[in-house]
């Protein structure tokens, strides 16, 4: 016994006996532990954009969507789905407006050599009843999905099997606001 304190206990207690040397093992404990809970979760940051109730000025969103997928599936096409359900459900403050009407469904995805194709039950043709334009809100969904998703060279939007506007999307578009110079920044974990 007294052995083993000599090798073992004594070294350990004079080395944590130090309060830097205690903090600094509690911080390297923190981040192995962060780092393992963020590699076993398998989460992903997405973005989000919607527009305020009043004024409809640009609002980001931030949300952590599981990233791992489903056996046998698509990677690429599992993320895609994702990010469209919960652009579906719209954001999560009060004082935004959704992109779609609540009742808008995702019928169909798929992703192929670089093109999304998504198609959306009928109620996607209509404005959301709290405002907004259709056109816009499915300008702002297309450049929603190619900023998350590099991999992502179009996207295709079809509404009940037929396309929905066709010739408006073609390559990469940015979102264009004229009343906000910034942004406004809003986190969600």
């Amino acid at each position: 016994m007294n052995a083993v304190y000599k090798i073992l206990i004594k070294p350990i207690v004079s080395f944590l006996s130090s309060p830097i040397k205690r903090r600094f093992i509690l911080i390297v404990i923190l981040a192995l532990a962060a780092l393992a809970d963020y590699l076993y979760l398998g989460l992903a940051r997405r973005t989000f954009v919607f527009y305020t109730v009043d004024g409809g000025v640009i609002v980001v969103e931030d949300r952590m969507l599981k990233h791992t997928p489903a056996a046998g599936s698509n990677v690429h096409e599992d993320d895609i789905i994702r990010y469209t359900e919960e652009t579906l459900l719209g954001p999560v403050s009060p004082d935004l407006l959704p992109l779609f009407p609540r009742e808008t469904r995702l019928k169909s995805l798929l992703y192929r050599n670089g093109a999304v194709y998504v198609n959306l039950s009928q109620s996607a043709s209509l404005p959301p009843v709290e405002g907004g334009a259709a056109l816009d809100n499915f300008m702002t969904f297309h450049a929603g999905i190619l900023r998350n998703f590099s991999y992502v060279e179009d996207v295709y939007f079809f509404i009940d099997g037929e396309a929905a506007f066709p010739g408006e999307f073609s390559g990469r578009h940015e979102i264009r606001d004229d009343t906000a110079a910034e942004p406004t920044i809003v986190e969600n974990l």
